[in-house]
């Protein structure tokens, strides 16, 4: 009896062995691609089901028959490089300063050079966080800024040339900060349940987040044959003072020809230094500094019913104020109640004379500026300008004899 018992299990034994041999030498894993099953069945017949939704039509205006800039070669301008998008970011304030700063560098210096914005972007960042901690957050978070917070950032970081930080990804075309910008935000929100505000923590976390998404920024580099630090390559390749650029602003709501704080969230560290003049000065000093060959990073309102990316213009249109009734009161009035806002930074790089009018050349990094036949550019009618531009940026010297009222006062 044992005999056949032991006789059993060793057949047994030997059966499973070579079934187990057997699996093992003929089971496979294989990549597969994912296929359409049941449940996008469900997704199709649910987006089916739900109707459609007919856009709203937006009012605007009708250009037919309008006598408006056709060419960005219609116009007088100065040197400037090619424009490129800042994608889905809320970094225009950095993309039109960094095109007007390198424009700089060519009217002083006669050096043509590519910046990084990503580079100023980041800092800008975690200059905000900073703040944010420190206030306990009662401080704006968001990716908008000024114009100026261009030249603060480069005085306390210096600033890279675009070849060496791009703040993209291997394979990444555009800018793209809404993942970015979202998780720092719920870090810093969530700081208010945990009350753990250590900064140093607190920014090391913030660094994480932006290393993760752009890079971490080079601390060296070598441009063109030579070493530079960020500090030294401002210094001795740029040779760009921060302290020469000033803001010019008119706004009816603070004293004229007073330094005073341009009241918008974008100015999250509350800047006072923004030089407030009337309106007419404001537009006598932009055109003649244009006429003089020197450009200006501007900022203000994009949303009106004459601002068209498919025709490359801004206007504004009789039915909305008429030219003549264009002042002091109806700008301020707008920005007042909202309908002005701080929307928007580029660059006025040209101008031309039409019919009488002046009409000035824009450089834009927003997509509007990419749908008509100039790509990157705009063509501002002169009223445009003076109803909506709030504020722009400008070496010191292209308006001494403005700034040297207030030094009066």
């Amino acid at each position: 009896m044992k005999i056949y018992v032991m006789t059993a299990l060793l057949i047994l034994g030997i059966f499973f062995q070579c079934s187990f041999a057997q699996d093992k030498n003929t089971n496979k894993g294989i990549f597969t691609d994912p296929k359409e099953g049941y449940y996008e069945e469900i997704l199709k017949a649910l987006e089916d089901y739900t109707p459609a939704k007919n856009p709203k039509k937006v009012y605007k205006l009708d250009f037919t028959g309008l006598d408006i800039p056709k060419s960005v070669d219609e116009f007088t301008k100065c040197w400037y490089n090619p424009p490129i998008s800042q994608g889905r970011t809320g970094t225009c304030w950095c993309f039109s300063t960094t095109s007007f700063l390198e424009t700089e560098v060519y009217r002083l210096h006669n050096k043509k050079v590519k910046l990084s914005e990503m580079y100023t972007v980041y800092f800008e960042y975690l200059e905000k966080a900073k703040r944010y901690i420190n206030e306990r957050g009662n401080s704006e978070i968001g990716e908008g800024s000024e114009a100026n917070a261009v030249t603060r950032i480069w005085k306390q970081y210096g600033v890279v040339p675009e070849e060496v930080y791009t703040g993209l990804k291997i394979g990444q075309k555009f800018h793209d900060h809404k993942a970015l910008i979202n998780e720092i935000t719920l870090f810093l929100q969530n700081l208010k349940t945990s009350n753990a505000w250590d900064v140093e923590t607190c920014l090391g976390t913030i660094r994480s987040i932006l290393n993760h998404y752009l890079g971490e920024p080079p601390t060296e580099f070598t441009y063109e044959g030579k070493k530079y630090t960020p500090a030294l390559f401002l210094k001795d390749y740029l040779q760009i003072n921060t302290d020469n650029y000033v803001d010019i602003m008119s706004l009816k709501e603070k004293p004229y020809f007073q330094q005073v704080e341009y009241t918008v969230s974008d100015n999250w560290w509350h800047d006072s230094s923004y030089y407030n003049v009337p309106l007419d000065v404001f537009m006598e000093t932009i055109k003649q500094t244009i006429k003089n060959g020197i450009s200006m990073a501007i900022g203000g309102d994009v949303s009106e019913a004459g601002y068209d990316g498919w025709h490359n213009a801004a206007i504004i249109p009789s039915f909305d104020i008429p030219s003549d009734y264009i002042n002091d009161d109806a700008r301020e009035f707008r920005f007042n109640n909202g309908t002005t806002g701080d929307d928007h930074g580029i660059h006025l790089i040209g101008y031309q004379k039409r019919n009488g009018r002046t009409w000035f050349l824009i450089k834009d990094s927003g997509s509007g500026s990419r749908n008509g036949d100039s790509k990157g550019f705009y063509f501002y009618d002169e009223d445009y300008v003076k109803l909506k531009i709030v504020d722009f940026m400008v070496h010191k010297d292209a308006v001494k004899d403005l700034l040297a009222k207030f030094n009066n006062k």
